[in-house]
């Protein structure tokens, strides 16, 4: 979306951030949730970016709500008031070098809890999103071959072993994160003038259809570059204007949940 633009405003030395120089509204940071090294990638372009909002897509708004200054010197103590281990998401040391690098930053969350998740699949998703839903597109059917690949996405995902009929849920779940996401971004930058970074994993981070692309449906006049991150020198799908690798992390077969 921004290639062109982020190429011109970033002639950086080699050793620095990939965003580091440049001037955007809004930086979306994708990552790999489980990977340490995405993490800390983060945590270096948060302090290039000097963010005035930080975005997170593992937190409720109630729980950046206590996400503050004073808090971020025990991470212990900050990953138990979030509750962070209980909600599922890889261990919060892996994620605490974030939060410490966004000192000084007003913390947003955009997190779908589970209770207003399965509201959506009983309601419909625009229905659950409420104001603004036709704005975001969430009214709105989705191309055939922009379908057919999401689906196919949330089969793999599920390793084949999710029914068929519930996989266009499992989309309209995942267009009301990226709509949510970009919801509260905008928020963000409105509220404090920017910039704001966005952490989410790369799925969210796409320009193709993720958070990208529904800020530019409400508000195209919000710059925004992207971070993807890759593993063993792969690169994520989706498009991004900048792209990081790290070694792949040694994981349990993640199939096996299916096969209990």
């Amino acid at each position: 979306m921004w290639r062109f633009l982020f190429l011109a405003l970033a002639p950086v030395a080699a050793h620095a951030g990939p965003f580091a120089g440049t001037v955007a509204d809004v930086y979306v940071l994708g990552e790999v949730h489980d990977n340490p090294v995405h993490h800390a990638a983060q945590a270096d372009a948060i302090r290039d970016i000097e963010p005035r909002a930080v975005v997170f897509e593992m937190l409720t708004q109630a729980q950046a709500d206590e996400v503050r200054d004073d808090r971020l010197g025990d991470p212990e103590a900050l990953g138990a008031l979030l509750g962070w281990e209980e909600a599922g998401w890889p261990d919060f040391s892996m994620y605490y070098p974030i939060f410490a690098a966004s000192r000084g930053a007003q913390v947003f969350g955009a997190a779908v809890p589970r209770e207003a998740a399965r509201a959506a699949m009983e309601v419909g998703v625009a229905r659950s999103f409420g104001e603004g839903a036709a704005d975001y597109g969430l009214e709105e059917a989705l191309e055939a071959e922009e379908l057919a690949d999401r689906l196919n996405l949330q089969l793999d995902a599920h390793c084949g072993k999710l029914p068929t009929e519930m996989l266009p849920m499992m989309v309209d779940l995942q267009r009301l994160r990226d709509a949510t996401l970009a919801r509260v971004t905008i928020e963000a930058l409105d509220e404090t003038g920017g910039p704001v970074a966005v952490i989410t994993g790369n799925g969210h981070a796409r320009e193709d259809w993720g958070v990208p692309s529904y800020i530019a449906r409400v508000r195209p006049q919000i710059l925004v570059l992207t971070l993807g991150q890759g593993e063993d020198g792969g690169e994520p799908e989706g498009g991004f204007d900048a792209y990081l690798s790290a070694p792949a992390v040694e994981r349990e077969d993640p199939c096996a949940v299916f096969d209990e």
